[in-house]
């Protein structure tokens, strides 16, 4: 089995032990701080990785730094993870939670770029519009491309939707080259 289905797994467990918790948002919240330790810590990183060093000494080390931090639950969660040697799939479990809760809470992740820095209300307002349009919340993602002149590009799953100046632009030039 791939490392992404087994991920995958993992976190349908764990999305159905935080709806248990009735705290989906936050086991994301920790599992997500989980995944960040592990990716920017690399003595954690190798500790965890490291086979001289037996599950059960590092479900111990574990539970002394996490226990009152996180749910009972939670802990066994990571502790199982450990145990059947999982660990090392921690980041990925976390972005699988994530893609989990976002279908549960009917939500979408779109890159919007546009041609100019945008304030804080404008960026709520393209928000807005992309829920409105799509019929689901839209988390937008900003980048600025001044090469695409006015407008926007969206971008989210395998749809892009281009609204630049620059492909109208290209667009009006097509038609005027097949009218001549």
């Amino acid at each position: 089995m791939r490392d992404e289905s087994i991920a995958r797994n993992y976190a349908e467990t764990l999305l159905s032990l935080a709806k248990k918790a009735d705290d989906v948002d936050g086991w994301g919240v920790t599992m997500q701080g989980v995944a960040d330790a592990f990716n920017t810590d690399p003595s954690l990183r190798n500790f965890l990785g490291s086979p001289k060093v037996s599950p059960v000494q590092k479900n111990a080390v574990l539970s002394k730094a996490l226990s009152d931090r996180t749910p009972r639950l939670f802990m066994r969660f990571i502790q199982m993870l450990v145990t059947k040697r999982r660990q090392m799939l921690i980041p990925e479990i976390a972005a699988e939670y994530q893609h989990l809760l976002d279908r549960e809470h009917n939500r979408v992740h779109a890159t919007v770029t546009v041609a100019r820095e945008t304030g804080e209300e404008e960026r709520r307002k393209i928000a807005a519009q992309l829920t409105k349009a799509l019929g689901r919340e839209v988390v937008a993602h900003l980048n600025v491309d001044p090469r695409i002149l006015g407008g926007v590009v969206v971008r989210y799953g395998d749809t892009v939707m281009d609204g630049s100046v620059r492909k109208r632009l290209a667009t009006l030039k097509q038609r005027m080259i097949a009218r001549a």
